[in-house]
């Protein structure tokens, strides 16, 4: 995926509540921009979710005689960011979610006025010497899910630098990228949170893999990535592709479910003695969460020193009883009297699929940005300390609301005060949903 040669010169701004539009010289160098961000009183603002996800302004074209839409809200940071403003209410909450829009010359007012009133962390950025990103997004004839894409003006990718003031350090990054790219991703911005805060805590890291570069030839690249991130989450699709599959049943064309939890237990299985989590969201099967088991210790039991007479250097020996040895490992009993072992608990994992929200292609108009919302969701579950399978739930949620319209779907508020989106209020669609599939919702 190459990047976009211009920079990000013209005005930059963070539209929060109220809305905050600074003008900055193009030429100011990056100190500048964080003075005028703690003038406006932005720096000390708590962001639980970012996304380094591109901002799309796209045109839909529809089978016939479906008409196109055009000007609509696109791209994995809008939908990402999307899904986290769900369940961020404003005033308050909506300002902990971050992302980056770049304002090229040709960008529609009437799209703004939509970004201003989310009331979100989003770094505005104008740049009249560019055009704003676009894409073409075309569905094959007879199909919902078959889209294909391509770029109509040179794209802005999002770098690490990009993660100006509070969202550098956000607790939850969502990245959409290649496996290599990811791996300097991570670094960059662990970096960089170090420079700014040395003690800055690790945030939690979400993989969503490129789509082209899905493919066996890079599977030795995402295993490599897998230790540096949190969450993992392909498509089926794209997991298959790492597999070199399509991940689709071969009697019913449909979507496999039993080559979904193949594919991750094949890939988990590969991985050294660590946990790592596969989020893989499979359209109307809902999304599939994989967690290797691993060993939790507890509080450290005191040791007692072992005699310098009995102590064995070398390591393994040619005559070790490998039986013993790891059966030792998982023992919590003091060893022959000489070594109180550590309380040692068994973490079984997670195997489960969670269904999607909406079970029957009645309420569904249009799937683009689904997967990507999906994330946002599950990202600020994740910040705000859900557990891997209730942020799966506000995943789904999240999907739901996306996958109902032509573009993002309209925010209200209704006569008691309480956010709605689509008329609905997140939150009793949350507990409606977590009832329903037997998983225990709480609020934000």
């Amino acid at each position: 995926m190459a990047s976009s040669s211009e920079g990000a010169a013209g005005t930059q701004g963070w539209a929060t509540s109220p809305v905050i539009t600074p003008a900055v010289d193009p030429s100011a160098a990056p100190a500048d921009l964080e003075e005028v961000l703690k003038e406006e009183g932005s720096e000390s603002q708590e962001v639980d979710f970012v996304t380094l996800g591109m901002f799309i302004i796209d045109e839909i074209h529809f089978p016939p005689p479906k008409p196109p839409a055009i000007d609509i809200l696109g791209g994995a940071g809008t939908y990402s960011a999307l899904g986290a403003r769900l369940f961020s209410p404003a005033p308050q909450l909506s300002k902990t979610v971050g992302w980056i829009v770049d304002q090229g010359s040709d960008f529609p007012p009437t799209i703004t006025g939509v970004i201003d009133s989310w009331q979100t962390s989003c770094l505005l950025r104008s740049d009249p010497s560019r055009l704003t990103t676009r894409g073409w997004n075309g569905y094959a004839p007879g199909s919902s899910e078959h889209r294909s894409f391509k770029y109509t003006t040179p794209k802005k990718r999002l770098t690490a630098d990009d993660l100006t003031g509070p969202l550098l350090h956000a607790k939850a990054i969502h990245l959409i990228c290649s496996p290599l790219r990811c791996q300097d991703l991570v670094s960059s911005i662990l970096s960089l949170r170090r420079k700014a805060v040395p003690d800055s805590p690790r945030p939690i890291f979400i993989w969503e893999p490129v789509p082209d570069l899905c493919v066996p030839s890079e599977l030795l690249n995402c295993t490599n990535t897998l230790p540096l991130i949190d969450i993992c989450s392909p498509n089926h699709s794209e997991l298959a592709g790492f597999m070199g599959d399509d991940g689709l049943d071969p009697e019913t064309g449909e979507i496999s479910t039993t080559a979904v939890e193949q594919a991750c237990e094949q890939l988990l299985a590969s991985m050294p003695l660590q946990s790592y989590t596969l989020v893989v969201r499979a359209g109307e099967k809902g999304c599939y969460v994989a967690k290797n088991g691993g060993r939790k210790r507890g509080p450290k039991a005191k040791r007692k020193k072992k005699p310098a007479q009995q102590l064995v250097r070398g390591g393994l020996q040619h005559d070790t009883d490998m039986f013993s040895l790891f059966a030792g490992l998982m023992r919590d009993e003091e060893d022959e009297g000489l070594v109180a072992r550590e309380e040692i608990e068994v973490d079984p994992g997670v195997e489960r699929w969670v269904p999607p929200y909406h079970t029957t292609g009645e309420k569904v108009v249009d799937p683009t940005g689904g997967g990507n919302t999906f994330l946002g969701g599950l990202a600020v579950a994740l910040a705000r300390g859900k557990a891997i399978e209730e942020a799966c739930a506000w995943g789904n949620v999240a999907a739901s609301f996306a996958i109902e319209q032509v573009g993002l779907p309209e925010l209200r508020v209704d006569e008691e005060g309480r956010e709605t989106w689509n008329g609905i209020v997140v939150e009793e669609r949350l507990k409606e949903f977590g009832a329903r599939v037997g998983l225990d919702v709480s609020g934000w």
